[in-house]
């Protein structure tokens, strides 16, 4: 049978891109196709411009702590347009490297929707073409819920281009995207409403993580709102929405974002016409080689509802390249032990298991944990503390997990992930010298069960 690929990639993400690279470079005829900004979610309205967000949110912290130490910064201003403006380009210019990566590489790039019409058949515009493997990477898009007034909010996809700053915002979700912005904006001089059904955010993390983060969100002012949800939103004005709540409690404000978690984009994809099966929440589902039921059709990313991160997209992408064309270095994606960072201010790292995890698959486990004002804050009014906490098989010696919430957590926990990935003990831990004075040092540092 004649291709006229041998892969073709619907979604130029992250990990469409470097499938489609790496398979070219392995000698495949490789085609993708993209009808939106080239690198995806990440670099367009996620990781990337959500990373600058927070650092521009952290200098209001800094220039306040910075009187502490003799700095005057009475003359400072915030310019939310020159944000916008500076974020815009230099998302434009990571755009630039993708369609540059991809062209070097030989890829053909289709900057338009591709759709099947059959397991080894797509259409792209009024083109027709046949390919031996066709991989979907067309990422996740935010859910909203469908109740009354939901036009009025708007979701992080068009955050990063408000007009304007608005004087107090309403955020919905309990997820890392939801406290992420919350503390983001309040940064910004926003005042912060979070509302989440559940009884405390950040499901799925350490129980000392979601309550540290969660008094530091009190002691930043955040009006907290568990057990809980919107019912309806009605519009007053240009500039003032109501909001009912299940509890009862109206609240006015100018912005309402809905942070309630994503779906896999698959709108208009054709699936129907191939032999693709879906989990119950939608999902594509794949085996270990990130095969769908149809044989010559792959996914990877947030299609699969696999670990939706980034740097998985990118594993998986690599390793989907070898496995169809580098045979021999060819080795699967190990989805144990993947640290991630929500980077809220103050930071929350973790890598491994966490305290209920590991008690939950019957582990004996010992618990160290700190919470301490870091030195940076010693000559400062900021009454910031940092949570570190190492989770250890009592029998072993083994750390089965290591949590952190602070400044820098995401950089310092890479460090650390490559020693838990590594089977590190507490021993080893321990042995460790510190680098002193540093927050990172408390790692090693720690020698007192907790519980």
């Amino acid at each position: 049978m004649d291709f006229d690929v041998d892969l073709f990639v619907i979604g130029a993400g992250s990990g469409g891109v470097r499938a489609a690279r790496f398979s070219a470079e392995f000698g495949a005829r490789v085609a993708i196709a993209e009808k939106n900004s080239l690198g995806g979610t990440c670099v367009n309205v996620g990781c990337i411009p959500k990373k600058l967000f927070a650092y521009s949110a952290t200098y209001a912290d800094e220039f306040k702590n910075a009187a502490g130490f003799g700095w005057s910064s009475n003359y400072l201003s915030f310019n939310w347009n020159k944000l916008i403006e500076n974020k815009n380009l230099e998302i434009k210019r990571l755009n630039n490297i993708y369609r540059s990566l991809l062209e070097k590489s030989g890829v053909i790039l289709y900057e338009e929707h591709a759709r099947f019409i059959d397991s080894n058949t797509v259409i792209v515009g009024n083109k027709k073409i046949r390919a031996a493997n066709i991989l979907i990477s067309t990422g996740s898009w935010p859910f909203v819920p469908n109740i009354s007034g939901i036009e009025n909010s708007i979701t992080s996809n068009e955050i990063f281009f408000l007009p304007k700053l608005p004087k107090h915002m309403i955020i919905v979700g309990g997820g890392y995207i939801a406290v992420e912005f919350a503390s983001i904006f309040k940064n910004l001089n926003v005042r912060i409403s979070q509302i989440y059904r559940g009884s405390i955010f950040l499901r799925g993390f350490d129980q000392s993580v979601r309550e540290h983060l969660r008094d530091e969100f009190l002691i930043k002012g955040i009006d907290l709102h568990f057990n809980t949800d919107i019912t309806r939103i009605e519009k007053h004005s240009n500039d003032l929405l109501y909001v009912y709540l299940k509890n009862g409690e109206k609240i006015e404000t100018n912005s309402i974002l809905y942070a309630t978690g994503r779906r896999p984009m698959l709108d208009e994809l054709g699936l129907e016409n191939t032999n693709v099966i879906l989990d119950h929440h939608g999902f594509v589902q794949v085996n270990d080689f990130n095969q769908t039921s149809d044989p010559t059709i792959f996914a990877i990313g947030d299609v699969t509802g696999h670990s939706r991160l980034t740097p998985v997209a990118i594993a998986e992408g690599s390793a989907l390249a070898k496995k169809l064309f580098n045979q021999k270095d060819y080795h699967p994606v190990d989805y144990n032990f993947i640290p991630t960072a929500v980077f809220s201010i103050p930071n929350v790292a973790t890598i491994g298991y966490t305290e209920k995890e590991a008690r939950n698959k019957g582990y004996e486990v010992s618990i160290f944990e700190s919470k301490f004002k870091p030195l940076k804050l010693s000559l400062t009014n900021n009454i910031e503390k940092t949570l570190v906490k190492i989770i250890v098989n009592k029998h072993t010696d083994k750390v089965l997990g290591c949590h952190m919430v602070g400044p820098y957590a995401g950089e310092i926990l890479q460090g650390i992930s490559i020693a838990i990935k590594m089977g590190a003990t507490k021993k080893d831990f321990d042995d460790t010298m510190a680098i002193h004075p540093t927050l990172a040092e408390e790692f090693v540092c720690l020698r007192t069960i907790g519980q």
